[in-house]
């Protein structure tokens, strides 16, 4: 019988696919691999960190850090939650999904990055299991007692599966072992470009509560959507934690994708967001915290990170501990 993890299960270890000179990255590398380096040093304290890179030069700069591995294999993205392999219980041991990753739609280039879990398993432990379905990890969310949360802008749109809704849904309820998919039909962050993964909007953070982006500002843009969602949250049963959203972060003249959703769970604690907001961070890590007394939670700043249209959780793909 398939069951699915929820990402606080106990983890092996997070992979991390590093930026380096080919990618996007490259006018601001120097930023963005300091801001690596700070979400590593937070996670490195917790479990292992796997960090995956075409040279061994890109390593050099995270050598200072104890619980942390290196493999090289060639990218085209650091967006590793989305091209990634997904863990999923199959009796008492753990296979990894390998499903088909088109950049979000064919946006970007992706052969590197769709070919990476083989090389990986190469080294890896584990059965991997290829999936002729385009998934990104982005874009599901699990409760881990057979209730998924995912939006209908991303994955019944049509530059993913030439699939019905109804033809989908059986064909995740029976990869997952689910009993129940929350579909939301609401619900947009300016400045990503995934088509509304879910994972920027709404997130479990236990098996009956889940955390949400809020907008209380009438002026923002994202106020009609966000409330409209929030309304479908409301009618699903479970509890709801509202995380504000902070004040707009602008690069180069637009509008980031800054959530407060995008957080990691790791061993032990949760890495958040910030965004240099000091009352709206302070807001959604005090809401996390009385929500989940029992982790330590984190914050690292994020505004490097979402220039590319990411965030922490985007950047990183949860492996976890069980039988191989």
């Amino acid at each position: 019988m398939i069951k699915t993890y929820a990402e606080w299960d106990e983890q092996e270890l997070l992979l991390l696919s590093i930026p380096h000179a080919k990618t996007d990255w490259n006018p601001y590398l120097q930023e963005i691999l300091g801001s690596y380096e700070e979400l590593v040093k937070a996670v490195s304290k917790y479990q292992k960190v796997l960090l995956i890179a075409p040279n061994s030069g890109d390593f050099e700069r995270f050598a200072k850090f104890d619980n942390v591995e290196f493999l090289q294999i060639e990218t085209n993205d650091t967006w590793i939650r989305d091209y990634g392999a997904i863990d999923v219980r199959s009796g008492d041991k753990t296979i990894s999904y390998d499903f088909k990753f088109n950049a979000w739609g064919g946006k970007f280039e992706s052969e590197l990055d769709n070919a990476l879990n083989k090389k990986l398993f190469a080294t890896l432990k584990g059965e991997l299991k290829q999936i002729e379905l385009i998934l990104e990890g982005g874009s599901i969310e699990f409760n881990g007692n057979g209730v998924m949360l995912t939006t209908s802008e991303c994955l019944l749109n049509d530059n993913r599966n030439n699939l019905s809704k109804f033809e989908l849904e059986n064909h995740l309820k029976e990869l997952f072992g689910l009993e129940k998919i929350i579909w939301l039909n609401h619900g947009f962050i300016r400045g990503d470009d995934t088509d509304s993964h879910v994972d920027t909007l709404a997130r479990f953070i236990a098996p009956d509560t889940i955390a949400y982006a809020a907008c209380d500002d009438e002026s923002d843009e994202h106020y009609g959507e966000l409330n409209l969602m929030k309304k479908e949250l409301e009618s699903s049963g479970f509890k709801l934690v509202a995380l504000p959203l902070p004040k707009p972060v602008m690069f180069e003249g637009r509008r980031l994708g800054a959530t407060y959703c995008n957080f990691i769970f790791v061993n032990g604690a949760l890495i958040v967001p910030i965004y240099g907001d000091e009352k709206a961070d302070e807001l959604a890590l005090n809401a996390l915290q009385n929500a989940l007394p029992n982790l330590k939670i984190i914050g690292v700043d994020s505004r490097v990170f979402i220039r590319q249209n990411g965030s922490l959780h985007c950047s990183s793909q949860n492996r976890f501990k069980g039988l191989r």
